[in-house]
């Protein structure tokens, strides 16, 4: 994972994060660009995203509509472990 200071939108970032894996890469809007699916694409990885407002709707299969919304309930998940492993810290002043 990259330093909380680096833009992990970026290109290089992502292609070292997803370098061993293929398949299916559920994200949020925020790593909705063309250059992104096209490379990711390249490496035999599918990036599924929820569509912005201003863009046309694309076919997607029942299946992979219901993993991207479980998408949401995994980052609670992990959300909730990070404050239980005490790797979140909250100033209380």
């Amino acid at each position: 994972m990259p330093k909380a200071n680096v833009d992990e939108r970026n290109p290089k970032h992502i292609k070292k994060m997803t370098r061993q894996l293929f398949g299916k890469l559920f994200a949020d809007k925020g790593y909705l660009s063309k250059a992104l699916w096209e490379m990711l694409f390249r490496d035999r990885v599918q990036l599924f995203t929820k569509l912005r407002k201003n863009m046309k709707n694309h076919i997607m299969t029942m299946e992979d509509k219901i993993l991207l919304r479980k998408r949401a309930i995994i980052e609670t998940i992990n959300d909730l472990k990070k404050v239980n492993d005490g790797q979140l810290f909250l100033n209380s002043a």
